[in-house]
């Protein structure tokens, strides 16, 4: 009786409300990046196949891998880069290295916008934290071959080869746009900063809605350049704002105004920070839904990962405006209950994945209420930004 109570109460006030009055102030970022540390300490021993990228869960709760051709590739080896930087320990720093060099193919790879994901992530950490050489060139060859996507009319890189769409560019591709400011700045070549400019002025005239959410979908004409339509694919509806793609919105033109510090990315980063931390159905642990508008709220699934993204993606911003404390204080929130029981796996439970709750495309019935392992980065990334954030505060 006391279970059935239990989950009747779940299902009526969500998750989010149960756990909202047990979440202490403040965030003890070493404590949960400890807890990450002994889960992904886990996973070395069961993901053995290189070639194999880890993902998330199938639909019946099993292992889902992917090859290193897959946008999600890069995720984990950049999550190892991580924890080396965390605890400074070469195991890490061996066990990155060896997922990574699985993805050095991809460098050309001209057939996919997520190079920025698939090669920055893990090599861009890579190198930053070991100044390889090697990894260095990797990159440089992927934004060439990212820069090839580029089509002068519709000013945009072309996000997927598929579909029924002419020219397909979708809000996450704001993300991919990081490999290529940082070409630019290590090599002096200007076309990739060019390219990526172009690609965020685009984004921002034709993506967002008056209250400044994201399509997720922008179809356009090659001959004309001109929008054909907006669409949605991952999301609730055409019109509604899917969560993660609202958060790749903030993340990438968070990215773009450090890069240029050009004040009209500064200020679509805030619009959309607005939007998404004012949203009536954004619930009080401030892990979103998975569509801001999906028609089952508040029984829809949450997302995760949207939240790691967010929450990552504030802590840079509160660095770029007068007054970032509330969004310090909104990715403490995301980030204390996605360390909380109701998100944060139990060691060697949840296929070794960190984050429970992510959802990655429920249209079409596939990773709903999943592990995904671009929330554990996110997540992983987000807690560090925070502890720096943290440890600047308490030198001044």
């Amino acid at each position: 009786m006391k279970r059935m109570k239990f989950w009747g109460l779940l299902m009526t006030v969500g998750i989010g409300a149960l756990i909202a009055c047990t979440i202490k102030p403040g965030l003890d970022t070493r404590a949960a990046l400890d807890k990450a540390k002994v889960q992904l300490e886990t996973s070395l021993t069961a993901y053995t196949d290189l070639t194999q990228f880890p993902r998330g869960a199938k639909a019946d709760g099993s292992y889902r891998s992917t090859k290193s051709s897959e946008w999600t590739s890069g995720f984990y080896p950049a999550t190892l880069w991580y924890m080396y930087e965390y605890t400074q320990d070469k195991k890490w720093a061996d066990a990155a290295r060896r997922w990574t060099a699985g993805m050095e193919k991809e460098q050309f790879n001209t057939h996919t916008h997520d190079l920025g994901f698939m090669l920055y992530c893990p090599f861009g950490n890579g190198y930053r934290l070991t100044n390889d050489p090697t990894y260095k060139a990797v990159m440089l060859q992927g934004a060439r071959s990212l820069s090839t996507r580029f089509n002068p009319k519709t000013g945009c890189i072309k996000s997927w080869d598929h579909g029924k769409w002419q020219f397909p560019v979708i809000i996450d591709n704001m993300m991919n746009l990081e490999l290529l400011f940082w070409a630019t700045r290590v090599s002096g070549d200007s076309s990739f900063y060019k390219v990526a400019v172009t690609h965020a002025n685009t984004t921002l005239k034709n993506h967002f809605r008056a209250d400044n959410s994201s399509y997720h979908v922008v179809d356009y004409d090659t001959l004309t350049g001109k929008v054909i339509q907006r669409v949605t694919h991952q999301g609730f509806a055409d019109e509604s704002a899917w969560a993660r793609g609202q958060a790749w919105g903030l993340y990438g033109y968070t990215v773009a105004y450090r890069e240029t510090k050009d004040k009209r990315y500064l200020d679509q980063a805030v619009k959309i920070a607005s939007f998404y931390l004012k949203h009536p159905n954004l619930p009080a642990d401030k892990v979103p839904y998975w569509d801001f508008n999906a028609s089952g709220i508040p029984n829809e699934e949450r997302d995760a990962s949207a939240a790691a993204i967010t929450a990552s993606g504030l802590l840079e911003l509160s660095t770029y405006v007068k007054d970032g404390k509330p969004y310090v204080t909104a990715a403490e929130q995301m980030l204390t209950s996605l360390g909380s029981p109701a998100y944060l796996a139990k060691p060697g439970e949840n296929n070794h994945f960190i984050l429970l709750h992510s959802v990655g495309h429920k249209p079409a019935k596939s990773e709903i209420d999943v592990p995904l392992v671009y929330a554990d980065y996110y997540y992983i990334e987000g807690l560090l930004r925070y502890q720096r954030l943290k440890d600047k505060t308490q030198k001044k």
